[in-house]
């Protein structure tokens, strides 16, 4: 039997199958939206590129070797070793490595395991953590940046966390902010950046909105009824079967809350960078 495909797994290669034959883009995260780049499907690609040019262009001078840690389809890689940086990536997911082992080839080295299990004796001037943070355990993944950094080497996350607002969002993901400076104040770097993106970046689910409006909400509704009427007995046990999941995918998505002022209330993107010290 092969190994199990996680639900994170199944998103993130899905996302970059359909940016890449929607949007003609191979990058896996949000973007970053400018005053004069309206918030439409057409403009997507280029508030890709924004994104990218934004983090390139706060990594601190003289950081020469970068570890990418969750590497997407290494897209961002691609664009690090194109401005002369020396990348290794790590990735867990067998068909994004593969992705990336295409894309990159024998240019640096790709670790196929999660951040934390990884073992090596290179260190690096930066570890950047680009959308990927939330994927990781933090206390762990702190110390094994302690562990990979050179001195006075570089954290770069640019990431969503969860604010603690008192309200209980319907978008899952993100790490608590709360938590993690707790945890980030434990370990011996100094705070060098933190900018909050939120607002640059929340166009991106106000698309999100639109396309569950206009699409997905028409497409779920006349599912439901098809499967109704003509396999009644299959939607019954559908529903035993998946319930929770069904209504969990029903909250998230289709209650009629806009995903965009949810995220504005409950999630803060950061780009954030800390320095190791002795």
């Amino acid at each position: 039997m092969g190994k199990k495909v996680s639900s994170k797994e199944l998103g993130l290669v899905a996302g970059l199958a359909l940016g890449k034959f929607f949007f003609n883009t191979e990058d896996l995260h949000f973007g970053l939206w400018t005053d004069d780049l309206e918030p439409v499907v057409d403009n997507f690609k280029a508030a890709q590129e924004n994104y990218s040019r934004h983090l390139i262009d706060h990594i601190p001078t003289g950081v020469k070797t970068i570890l990418d840690v969750g590497s997407g389809g290494g897209n961002l890689a691609a664009a690090l070793l194109a401005e002369g940086y020396s990348v290794d990536c790590v990735s867990p997911s067998e068909h994004l490595s593969r992705r990336i082992e295409e894309k990159l080839g024998n240019q640096g080295e790709l670790f196929k395991c999660k951040y934390e299990q990884l073992e090596t004796g290179r260190r690096y001037d930066l570890i950047l953590f680009s959308e990927s943070f939330q994927y990781v355990k933090i206390p762990a993944a702190l110390q094994k940046c302690m562990e990979l950094l050179n001195d006075e080497g570089h954290i770069l996350i640019c990431d969503f966390f969860k604010l603690d607002s008192g309200r209980q969002s319907i978008q899952g993901g993100g790490h608590s902010l709360a938590k993690f400076q707790a945890h980030i104040a434990e370990v011996p770097v100094t705070k060098r950046l933190d900018i909050d993106i939120t607002e640059r970046t929340a166009p991106t689910i106000e698309l999100w909105d639109a396309f569950l409006r206009d699409v997905g909400l028409p497409v779920r509704g006349l599912t439901v009824e098809y499967f109704r009427t003509r396999f009644p007995w299959i939607t019954r046990l559908l529903g035993w079967l998946l319930g929770q999941r069904l209504a969990r995918i029903d909250r998230e998505y289709f209650s009629g809350v806009s995903l965009h002022q949810d995220f504005l209330a409950n999630k803060t993107y950061r780009l954030l960078i800390y320095q190791k010290t002795a």
